[in-house]
């Protein structure tokens, strides 16, 4: 299956994008540089994943993304705290990252039971 016909791909791209917009003026480049790494591992890892042959190495990726997921989640809780990230807009981001942690742990579920 193409992983840009995957809905979590889809969502997860869309997030990546969204990331990289909500933080261009963001002043600390470290900061920045870490939350935009993790947003851009979830795409990245899904589209590595379903390129992969084998259902093990499939199982990987995606369980690299879906942990792309939590470090991203972790950012973006400190980038609210500390102000780097507006509170509805982190809480929106929050809300899509455990979407589509979500649909990671659904399609490795399919995985397993292949």
């Amino acid at each position: 299956m193409d992983f840009e016909r995957l809905d979590v791909w889809k969502l997860s791209a869309r997030l990546s994008v969204d990331i990289y917009r909500g933080l261009a003026s963001c002043r600390d480049f470290g900061f920045k540089d870490q939350i935009t790494r993790s947003g851009l591992s979830i795409p990245s890892n899904i589209a590595e994943g379903m390129t992969r042959d084998g259902d093990r190495e499939k199982r990987y990726f995606l369980s690299m993304a879906k942990g792309s997921c939590s470090e991203l989640r972790t950012q973006i809780y400190i980038g609210v705290e500390v102000g780097f990230i507006p509170a509805e807009c982190g809480k929106d981001w929050i809300k899509r990252s455990k979407r589509i942690a979500a649909m990671l742990s659904g399609l490795l579920k399919l995985l397993h039971q292949k």
